[in-house]
């Protein structure tokens, strides 16, 4: 039994199974986070190939079993993203960003800002890019996932002390305060020192459009470690994206 339905889904992870069929990890518009498996579609001459590629964004047909996995029966390309993957520091960008869906939306439960967010990051890294230092360093990474951090409900608290609500001068950063913090929150509360700058920076990383994200050097390493400690703090995980090595 089950039933057939259609739905628009980002590819955010494809993982091989048996000897040519493919789980995938998807993020959809109507459904939140669907895992799926498309049968056959390793085989030469497979009438999917590339529409079901990591960070395509396509119109699927899926059939919903007993099981937990969902089966593609229709694929349909919406956005390749074919150049965010055929240039190394974008897919590494993009990677990135799809793990961090993965970890904050894990649910099966429909998140429109979430995905409509994602479908543009997406059509971003399809346009040249400044690398950074880099691909955890990028400006349109971070930015995309202190978004998605605010959207899961965890946004970084940055107009006034976290922890004592002083408006400041903003020090540091603590993960268990829940944002900056003073001098003296910051030897109360834990945390780590942040540069001049930085807290500035990334709230506005956090107001601006994805087109607009940038970032120096030093606010940029901040950045990242936030949204690391946040992640790890709140969410109980780290990415493997992130990760040396």
């Amino acid at each position: 039994m089950g039933r057939s339905y259609k739905t628009d889904a980002v590819v955010l992870r494809s993982l091989r199974y048996g000897e040519a069929d493919r789980i995938l990890h998807l993020y959809t518009l109507e459904r939140g986070r669907v895992n799926a498996i498309a049968k056959g579609v390793r085989k030469t001459g497979s009438r999917f190939g590339a529409r079901l590629e990591p960070l395509t964004r396509s119109a699927l047909i899926l059939h919903e079993g007993r099981g937990e996995l969902h089966t593609v029966s229709g694929a349909d390309i919406i956005s390749s993203h074919a150049p965010a993957r055929a240039d190394g520091y974008a897919l590494a960008v993009g990677q990135i960003g799809a793990e961090a869906v993965l970890k904050l939306h894990a649910e099966p439960e429909p998140q429109p800002r979430a995905y409509e967010g994602l479908c543009r990051f997406l059509d971003l890294l399809d346009e040249p890019l400044q690398p950074a230092t880099d691909p955890q360093h990028d400006g349109l990474g971070l930015a995309f996932q202190l978004k998605l951090l605010a959207l899961a409900g965890y946004l970084p608290h940055l107009v006034s002390c976290a922890s004592c609500g002083s408006p400041g001068p903003l020090v540091g950063y603590s993960p268990g305060a829940g944002g900056a913090v003073c001098a003296a929150c910051l030897l109360d509360a834990g945390g780590f020192r942040l540069a001049a700058g930085s807290v500035a920076a990334i709230e506005q990383l956090l107001d601006r459009p994805l087109a607009a994200a940038g970032l120096d050097r030093p606010a940029a390493a901040d950045a990242l470690r936030v949204v690391e400690e946040t992640y790890a703090h709140h969410g109980g995980f780290r990415l493997r994206t992130l990760q040396p090595g």
